[in-house]
């Protein structure tokens, strides 16, 4: 007996240090690599594709009960970085969004998700288009798992408010960090 109760301890060390970390991936956005011209902006002298790229999450913590997704551009040439995109009341049953969601006109994000304002003063998807000549700017693409089936706000919002609310509401987040200069 003497020799079980060990054992059964140190499994259950060993399965909770290997417990399903919260991760995010792309197969568009590689770790530390560097954002294609697909999801850069088409706009502000940059010529992308706009195109928001896939992500799936897994690993999500216990007691979440919805998502939201931001990225977001630190490096931006003012004093509270740029945010490119914000979505929020991603389903708790929502393992991703497909390519090209952050388009408001394809209509790909799951049902009762919200794409709020960013910093290019509407709701979508904006790419990468740091200035020309500016060190390599760094994109934080980032899932959040919330503890609220919805945040009480609409696509009116902007990144501020809705950053407010993630934080107040945050259980652990995900993220996943690129790159891209021109």
């Amino acid at each position: 007996m003497k020799t079980w109760i060990p054992i059964a301890f140190s499994g259950l060390i060993f399965s909770q240090a290997f417990a399903a970390e919260f991760m995010v991936r792309s197969p568009e956005i590689k770790p530390a690599g560097t954002i294609a011209q697909e999801q850069v902006l088409n706009g502000f002298g940059c010529q992308g594709s706009n195109i928001s790229p896939a992500l799936s999450w897994s690993g999500a913590p216990a007691g979440t009960k919805s998502y939201a997704v931001t990225v977001y551009d630190p490096d931006a040439p003012t004093s509270s970085g740029w945010w490119h995109w914000v979505v929020f009341n991603i389903p708790a049953s929502t393992n991703g969004l497909a390519k090209n969601a952050g388009n408001p006109q394809t209509n790909l994000l799951p049902a009762g998700s919200i794409q709020s304002r960013t910093d290019f003063g509407k709701p979508g998807y904006g790419g990468p288009c740091p200035p020309e000549g500016d060190k390599p700017h760094r994109y934080v693409f980032t899932v959040h798992a919330l503890k609220v089936d919805k945040l009480p706000l609409d696509a009116d919002a902007p990144p501020a408010m809705v950053g407010f609310y993630l934080h107040q509401n945050l259980i652990k987040k995900a993220e996943l960090k690129a790159r891209y200069d021109r």
